[in-house]
């Protein structure tokens, strides 16, 4: 399925009263629709900077619907939702319906009349999320889980409530650098399209020719390309070492772990050219030694076990603001409080 066929995604995941009711990707909403959910993830810790449990969806049921593997995605929405008291259902797909011959719409139509409130789905097909957004349950929240290359939006909410309290500066004052596989991460896209509209001006993509997306031109203003990844990371701000994926080793794409390491590995050496403050993050799983070196990862300028817990926030975040603005679009009676 492809982005061109589905309607703005603006569109499907809003309610007439401009609120979520899905959250499918970053792009289309805007500033004021993303500070609402970091401002609404904040409001979840508490004095002690703990995360707190509270009854914002109990009686409400939450399905995990990941037909791709990822364990720390799908226990980070179920301990969310859990903390959130909504009931947690995990979906073994690859046990479903679905391997019998049953259709994607009936295995999804059947899980509806379950009295599902909420869909976390994670697809190896981009567009998948929308697809059962518009088509095929509209009146359940869809939360995408990340689909395909195209985007992880919650990932990139979670880097962005990283950024914010590690930080503690305006987006618009920030220099941020994002490495590695920009071709394949649908996280490298949702965390541009965030930046950019919280209103980073100096987003800096550094990686080889090999592991950028065909049309690079396309991510518009404020996004540099770095070749060399001294350049790129000197007076950052903010690093974001992404994932290299395995199976582009030793391929057209990537000659070897060694070699990408010795190009783009980040080192104690270009942190050092970065700010003094300089945090560095990585959405995990990492590949030490070929994308970060332990003792970075490990280091005091790494906030990746921060992202971790923020991404539970998060994930609250956006649960509760799309079952209430699912309320709002069906007219129910909001037992959510704003």
């Amino acid at each position: 399925m492809h982005l061109a066929a589905l309607h703005s995604p603006s569109q499907i995941q809003l309610n007439q009263q401009g609120n979520l009711k899905h959250f499918l990707t970053i792009e289309g909403l805007s500033k004021e629709t993303l500070t609402k959910i970091l401002d609404t993830a904040q409001s979840f810790f508490n004095d002690q900077n703990q995360l707190i449990t509270t009854p914002l969806l109990e009686g409400r049921t939450v399905m995990n619907l990941f037909f791709e593997n990822s364990t720390r995605t799908r226990t980070t929405f179920e301990a969310a939702a859990k903390r959130l008291s909504a009931n947690v259902l995990n979906i073994d797909i690859a046990r479903s319906s679905t391997s019998k011959g049953e259709t994607l719409r009936d295995t999804l139509w059947n899980l509806e009349a379950m009295a599902a409130d909420i869909f976390v789905v994670r697809h190896s097909s981009s567009g998948a999320a929308h697809f059962i957004a518009k088509d095929v349950c509209p009146n359940i929240a869809i939360i995408n889980a990340g689909d395909g290359r195209h985007a992880h939006p919650t990932q990139a909410m979670l880097d962005m409530l990283t950024i914010r309290r590690e930080t503690k500066k305006p987006f618009e004052d920030l220099k941020v650098a994002i490495i590695g596989d920009i071709k394949h991460s649908r996280v490298a896209r949702s965390d541009i399209a965030a930046l950019q509209t919280l209103g980073c001006r100096d987003i800096r993509v550094i990686a080889p020719n090999t592991l950028l997306p065909v049309g690079f031109d396309e991510y518009g203003d404020h996004v540099r390309l770095f070749n060399k990844m001294d350049d790129g990371v000197k007076d950052c701000d903010v690093i974001i070492a992404l994932r290299i994926q395995n199976e582009r080793i030793d391929s057209p794409a990537l000659s070897s772990q060694a070699e990408f390491y010795r190009m783009y590995g980040l080192n104690q050496e270009r942190l050092a050219l970065a700010q003094p403050d300089c945090i560095v993050m990585h959405p995990g799983p990492m590949n030490r030694g070929v994308e970060i070196d332990s003792a970075i990862a490990d280091g005091p300028q790494s906030v990746i076990l921060n992202q971790v817990t923020n991404g539970i926030a998060v994930r609250m975040a956006v649960l509760a603001l799309a079952m209430q603005g699912q309320a709002q679009a069906q007219g129910l009676i909001e037992a959510i409080a704003n």
